[in-house]
């Protein structure tokens, strides 16, 4: 009998451990597998388990003196009962998650091994029944993970090896004309409004959403690249010196646009000195072929490093800007209900760019989407048509109108004090045309770094102007950002919540149908909160 008690309470913590590192494994999959800051994580936010330790110890408290009364196996049986209700109660982060977890081949090795690990644990707890040793079980699951990852590395790297060489070589073969895309911010919507207007002219492929990593970029080429295939626009992110070098060794480049240099990732780079050097890699990698073409905004040409740079390649660049000695002038802007329309000269000819998006950020991207057709050989009136029925992009400035009267302005995935400030002038405009009331939702800008209190003070002042109410995410993170509302809006309605589930619940409740609301930025799940372990 005791051994069918054992084999219960076994049973019984596989389960939970299976579903608990799903959990842990969705965020070290967010962490990139890195298993550093994963560890940095748990201990910051406290994100260890407590409920069922802290169980586990009163029950052992509790029978500590009534071992010789209570039947053989019953303690076995409760620490069960314990595993399994807690069991029941975890989330699934492949279907409840905001970035839901992916099974990717690497996940389930990582999770495999992992999950191996806590039933060796396991087994040794039962052989030799030291039950209060279920208690360092359940804080060993988190830490499987990172074993199993060091164990993993020269496996993943062969294996990554292999990946890269495969997609090297179908690009080799198929032989798109690629368009590299990078900035700190206005890639990823610069990279669906070419892509677009590519696709009127011929087979186009980019890489979906913000995938922008050596490995996400090579599982694309290997599944999506084929042969009918003419433009490849990749989007390419920079997370140190050196990563956009490693991108385009992987997909050269013919073309190369550089959307803007911010503050965003100000923490990762420290100066924006760094993040240009790092931008313009794409750059030297453009114009190493002898004939390739780079597109800039203006703006990049802020940063000494950029302007430079550019000045001594100036035959290589395309500027688009209001500048006069711009390749690309954007004169007037022109915001309504249907769109934004932007005027711009191009080889002095005037050419009218419209389409269905909101936010002055947007007409930058326009521009520089229009010039970088040209620079592919798409004639500008194919161009201007194409542009006519670009589809809104997802999370990005995208303007929902509801059926009640609600308009929802989703800027979730627009973390940049630019962005940012466009968000807040569109919120303005349509609140002043509607004549309806302004919320304003956010968490702010993550990995700012030392410019973090100035920025999110600027835009705390700006949202004083623009926006009636505000609502502000894990204000413990922005303290900056509600000093600066206060100061410009003391009859003004902010309200500081923890969680995006605590505004929702405001707006639930407070929300009216005619009201504007922007959804200013999102935050990933390592980020909004700590696991309700």
């Amino acid at each position: 009998m005791s051994i069918l008690f054992s084999f219960i309470v076994f049973a019984a913590f596989a389960f939970f451990a299976y579903r608990r590192l799903l959990q842990y494994l969705h965020i070290f999959q967010q962490e990139e597998y890195k298993a550093s800051p994963f560890l940095f994580w748990i201990v910051e936010t406290r994100s260890f388990d407590k409920r069922v330790s802290l169980t586990l110890l009163a029950l052992f408290l509790i029978l500590s003196g009534l071992y010789a009364l209570i039947p053989a196996g019953a303690v076995d049986l409760l620490v069960a009962a314990v595993f399994a209700f807690f069991s029941r109660i975890e989330n699934d982060p492949r279907k409840v998650a905001k970035k839901k977890l992916v099974l990717t081949s690497r996940a389930k090795r990582i999770f495999g091994i992992a999950f191996g690990f806590c039933l060796i644990a396991g087994i040794a707890i039962v052989w030799t029944k030291a039950s209060l040793f279920w208690i360092l079980a359940v804080q060993f699951v988190p830490l499987s993970l990172a074993l199993a990852n060091g164990l993993l590395i020269p496996l993943e790297a062969h294996i990554q090896k292999k990946i890269l060489a495969d997609a090297a070589s179908i690009l080799t073969q198929v032989n798109p004309k690629t368009i590299g895309i990078t900035g700190s911010f206005g890639k990823t919507s610069v990279k669906h409004i070419l892509g677009h207007i590519l696709e009127v002219d011929a087979p186009t492929l980019y890489t979906p959403g913000s995938i922008n990593t050596l490995m996400g970029i090579s599982r694309i080429i290997r599944e999506n690249l084929n042969s009918q295939i003419r433009y490849f626009l990749v989007e390419m992110g920079a997370y140190g010196r050196g990563s956009i070098e490693k991108l385009c060794r992987l997909t050269p480049p013919q073309i190369g646009i550089i959307t803007a240099l911010g503050e965003a990732h100000y923490e990762r780079f420290k100066t924006l000195d760094s993040i240009a050097h790092a931008k313009f890699e794409l750059a030297e990698s453009v114009l190493s072929r002898g004939d390739g073409k780079m597109i800039v905004h203006e703006d990049v040409l802020a940063q000494e490093y950029a302007r430079n740079f550019v000045e001594k390649h100036r035959e290589a660049f395309l500027i688009c800007g209001r500048r006069s000695d711009a390749d690309c002038v954007i004169g007037k802007i022109d915001q309504t209900t249907s769109g934004l329309t932007v005027s711009v000269q191009w080889q002095k000819q005037e050419f009218s760019l419209f389409a269905p998006l909101f936010g002055a950020a947007h007409a930058n991207n326009m521009t520089v989407a229009f010039a970088s057709a040209l620079a592919c050989g798409v004639a500008p009136e194919r161009a201007c048509a194409a542009l006519r029925t670009v589809p809104q992009i997802q999370h990005r400035l995208q303007v929902v109108p509801e059926s009640n009267g609600t308009i929802y302005i989703d800027d979730a995935y627009n973390s940049n004090p630019r962005g940012f400030e466009a968000a807040l002038d569109l919120l303005a405009a349509l609140g002043a045309e509607k004549k309806a009331r302004r919320i304003l939702i956010t968490p702010g800008i993550v990995e700012l770094g030392e410019k973090n209190d100035e920025i999110h003070r600027a835009l705390g002042i700006k949202a004083a102007q623009n926006a009636d109410v505000v609502i502000v995410v894990r204000s413990d993170k922005i303290p900056a950002f509600a000093e600066g509302f206060r100061s410009c809006a003391k009859d003004k309605q902010i309200h500081l919540v923890a969680s995006f589930k605590e505004a929702r619940a405001w707006l639930e409740k407070n929300a009216k149908p005619s009201d504007i609301l922007l959804f200013e930025n999102d935050l990933p799940d390592v980020d909004e909160a700590k696991l309700a372990l």
